[in-house]
């Protein structure tokens, strides 16, 4: 199966290399890669030029996550559209495979794969993925969560409905839920595996949060995060990493961070909710409650190699 995969950069020079190097490692060929660059100062976009990817170009100020997706998407090829952060890499030489093998399914109209961290990932990052992406592939997904960090569309429904170039985050939500109304399908493929990179600091966390509390808001108008949920689910988040980091016997290293990862999560989300203007129950467990079962090793060993990088 052919796909054209968009790439959203700023200033990524430091990352993008290794995931081009692993798209060039993959088992499906037949790819178009396309960089949407917005006003990047170092050499992101000759990086992605010298492996032969499309470079569009979109100034800075006219940036929003859905915009630059639909600046991509409308320039590529193929119907099948991956969509990869800048700052993630695949794992496995089958990543692609395994990402667009849900697409026989002719309802599925979004897949989405397993994001895991680096050894330098915040441990409550770490925690977060774990509980976003499981171990086993979901099909028929009854919520609309998904991530473009490391997803996959078809270019004919994007057609009949572009992604919301105004908000602030979560883009992927909407569109996926806008398809679940039309009765297409939203699947998780767990094998579609890349690792993500996030070195972001206290600041940036809390910004992150921010903006995507206030697209949830836009998305679900009904759903609510008061000073109750702060304090609770920053606790209950906190004890978690507490614990899991211990059964690891890493807790005095990442003590700091996983209070202060959480601190900003959570009070990110709360700002972001009082500045947008409530949310599913099976969405609300997705995004905020904590990782809570034992940590247990991933049972479903690939007999594929992973990709040895330069």
């Amino acid at each position: 199966m052919n796909c054209s995969i968009i790439i959203r950069a700023y200033n990524e020079a430091g990352h993008l290399p290794r995931l081009l190097e692993g798209i060039a490692h993959q088992t499906v060929k037949e790819v178009e890669v396309i960089l949407v660059d917005s006003g990047s100062t170092d050499a992101t976009a000759s990086i992605a030029e010298s492996f032969g990817a499309h470079v569009v170009k979109i100034p800075a100020d006219e940036f929003t996550f859905g915009r630059s997706l639909n600046l991509g998407i409308q320039t590529a090829k193929h119907d099948i559209v991956v969509i990869a952060s800048a700052h993630v890499y695949p794992v496995y030489p089958d990543w692609l495979e395994c990402l667009l093998h849900p697409f026989e399914n002719t309802k599925n109209a979004l897949v989405y794969g397993k994001q895991r961290g680096t050894p330098n990932s915040q441990f409550s990052e770490i925690q977060i993925f774990k509980q976003w992406f499981p171990e086993a592939d979901v099909d028929h997904q009854p919520s609309p969560f998904c991530n473009n960090a490391n997803a996959a569309i078809r270019r004919s429904l994007w057609h009949e409905h572009p992604y919301d170039e105004t908000l602030t985050g979560l883009e992927d939500v909407a569109w996926a839920k806008w398809a679940q109304s039309q009765g297409w399908e939203v699947s998780y493929a767990a094998k579609a595996e890349v690792s993500h990179v996030h070195n972001e600091t206290p600041r940036g966390v809390l910004n992150r949060y921010l903006r995507e509390a206030m697209a949830f808001k836009h998305i679900f108008p009904e759903s609510h995060f008061n000073v109750y949920d702060l304090l609770r689910l920053g606790v209950t988040n906190v004890l978690s990493d507490f614990r899991h980091a211990a059964h690891g016997r890493v807790l005095l290293r990442n003590l700091v961070s996983i209070i202060m990862f959480r601190i900003m999560q959570f009070w990110g989300t709360y700002q972001g909710y009082r500045l947008s203007g409530p949310i599913t129950a099976h969405l609300r467990q997705t995004f905020y409650y904590p990782y809570n079962t034992d940590p247990i090793a991933d049972s479903s060993e690939r007999v594929v190699k992973p990709i040895s990088y330069k």
